[in-house]
């Protein structure tokens, strides 16, 4: 049926991955219900004059601090509303000006909770209780995330919370390209502290038996960015040149589209991830690198246990440059060990498709539609 679906959510020319991945979501299920549109709501923190030309996309609007009758005024003209929680998008104390937003809604809410905190303070607690409670559906991207917000927060109906993949790239990546002399280590993603990077390059010097190359693909974050510069990218390099492999590790700034980025995923040997947080509950780049059928070596944050548990990568402990060598060493030298983690993320490809989300979030949404028709008649 067509359908007008509305979103709140950060939204590009922002770089952010809500914004990306809300750009993703809409044009597949706007795709998968043709005939159907999106409306958007983008969060900002300013008035952005610029105007907004995304194909697919016909209506958008903003949101500013403080604006939330006008937000909610535009996405009640909407069939059902997908709402993308994060911490930090939303001003107010704690985020908290998004609940001024659910409470004005009238049609049927899906709240998309992109982080859930272990140990909230009471500020963050009562906000994504209160926004959970708005909710009729609640999304989660991984049973992880899901299990700590029913166990640990005050959640009326554990029902609907849901669990949908986050989505990854539709365009498949073409075969290895990469000189067979130089493997390819592959950390993607905008930069900033927390990405444990600086384990990454730690590792290198114990392999330079094998000459890797370390790419470390994606811009600065632009909230980074406006804090504190490039420090953290300098930080990174004056390691490298402390640990005597800066001939090893090559930073590229490049923003890339979804097919470009494809491409350069399709040249790694292994996919990176030493991320510092044991928080980490969603990762998108997990989840692209597995559809990419990409061995992956990833710490031990909990969408990385959960997703690699069937062997589709290695798990290492958090900030364990000896860990991270021993387990990159195995995958650049044992094929046999690559190709049965490529397999594996193989066979989690189709369920990962943007294309099998969408279905998802539309079904979800047919669902939520149909029980207010039962409950006006």
């Amino acid at each position: 049926m067509v359908r007008t679906y509305g979103f709140l959510s950060t939204y590009p020319p922002t770089q952010c991955g809500l914004a990306t991945f809300t750009a993703s979501l809409l044009r597949h299920l706007t795709a998968v219900t043709p005939g159907s549109t999106g409306r958007v709501v983008r969060v900002l923190t300013e008035p952005d004059h610029e105007p907004v030309a995304i194909a697919g996309t016909p209506m958008v609007h903003q949101m500013t601090p403080g604006g939330v009758e006008a937000a909610a005024e535009a996405l009640n003209r909407c069939d059902v509303v997908v709402v993308q929680h994060e911490y930090g998008i939303y001003a107010g104390r704690d985020g908290e000006d998004v609940l001024g937003v659910l409470a004005r809604l009238r049609v049927p809410v899906i709240v998309v909770l992109h982080t859930v905190l272990t140990t909230p303070t009471p500020g963050q607690r009562q906000v994504l209780e209160e926004v959970v409670g708005h909710a009729d559906a609640v999304v989660t991207m991984s049973k992880a995330a899901r299990q700590r917000l029913v166990d640990g927060y005050a959640v009326e109906r554990p029902d609907e919370v849901v669990v949908i993949p986050h989505g990854a790239l539709s365009v498949r990546p073409p075969a290895h390209t990469s000189p067979a002399d130089r493997p390819m280590i592959l950390t993607w993603g905008l930069l900033g502290r927390g990405k444990g990077i600086e384990w990454g390059i730690s590792a290198l010097g114990a392999l330079r038996d094998l000459k890797p190359r370390y790419l470390v693909a994606g811009q600065t974050h632009p909230k980074v960015l406006a804090h504190e510069g490039e420090t953290y990218r300098r930080n990174l390099r004056n390691r490298a040149a402390a640990f005597g492999v800066t001939d090893l590790v090559e930073f590229d700034p490049t923003y890339r589209e979804v097919a470009a980025l494809a491409e350069l995923v399709g040249q790694a040997d292994v996919v990176l991830l030493p991320y510092d947080s044991s928080e980490q509950v969603t990762s998108g780049v997990l989840v692209e690198a597995l559809a990419a059928a990409k061995p992956v070596v990833a710490t031990e944050f909990p969408h990385a246990v959960e997703l690699l548990a069937d062997g589709a990568g290695l798990l290492v402990p958090h900030r364990d440059p000896a860990a991270i060598t021993a387990a990159l060493r195995r995958v650049l030298t044992e094929p046999e060990l690559a190709t049965g983690m490529s397999d594996r993320s193989a066979n989690l490809a189709p369920a990962l498709s943007w294309s099998a989300v969408a279905n998802r979030y539309r079904r979800l949404a047919e669902r939520l539609l149909a029980a207010r028709v039962v409950v006006t008649t």
